[in-house]
């Protein structure tokens, strides 16, 4: 399994006005061809009065899946644009649609090109990235008297926490690196004094912020 990825925060649109043309993007998560063609359906149905509404889709961990469609745009202006955007952004397993409601201005290629790339990105932009890494899951058992303490200590040392529960003692779910679990398990056992328990859960993808450069 390939250890991480980029893909978007979340799902959903932004929308760009280009010499009067509407250029709308729809950007989804993905697992497989067949989510991207259904989402991609789905747009053209609540779009089907639009000029155009053209698509790519990046799917896989090596990206051997791609697609692109110019949907009567001129060849090359607006499919590919759409997943260079993509690829520009290192993200994988996503689908974008850019409907376009022509505004009476011809755009030319270049400006095709453009504007087909500028609602992609400026769409991933708004909607954010993330980080899925393959990790661990770890559940810290401690008394509510060291959860200041430990809590301080995962904030300080950029630790993932997915969760807190409340019971008679406090568990916080944190998700580490496969090769740094016996390094962090140490460092909280020598932080408290040993008065703390772990529970080793699955490896499984987990969302951690992302920041560009």
């Amino acid at each position: 399994m390939v250890e991480k990825y980029l893909t978007i925060k979340k799902s959903g649109s932004h929308e760009i006005i280009i010499k009067k043309s509407q250029f709308i993007c729809n950007i989804a998560r993905i697992k497989d061809e067949a989510e991207a063609n259904d989402f991609i359906d789905n747009i053209k149905e609540q779009h089907k009065k639009a000029t155009h509404n053209c698509y790519a889709y990046i799917i896989g961990k090596d990206d051997h899946i791609q697609r692109a469609s110019d949907n009567g745009e001129p060849t090359g202006t607006a499919g590919l644009p759409i997943l260079e955007a993509i690829k520009l952004n290192e993200l994988h397993n996503i689908v974008a649609v850019v409907t376009r409601y022509f505004g009476g201005i011809k755009l030319g290629a270049g400006g095709l090109i453009r504007a087909y790339s500028n609602a992609t990105s400026s769409t991933i932009d708004n909607l954010g990235i993330v980080n899925k890494i393959l990790q661990t899951q770890i559940d810290i058992l401690v008394d509510y008297s060291l959860f200041d303490k430990l809590n301080y200590y995962l904030s300080e040392n950029n630790i993932n926490v997915i969760d807190t529960t409340y019971t008679s003692k406090v568990t916080i779910s944190v998700s580490v690196d496969k090769e740094k679990i016996e390094s962090f398990q140490n460092s909280i056992i020598n932080l408290l004094a040993d008065r703390v328990e772990f529970k080793i859960g699955e490896d499984q993808y987990f969302e951690v912020e992302y920041k560009k450069d």
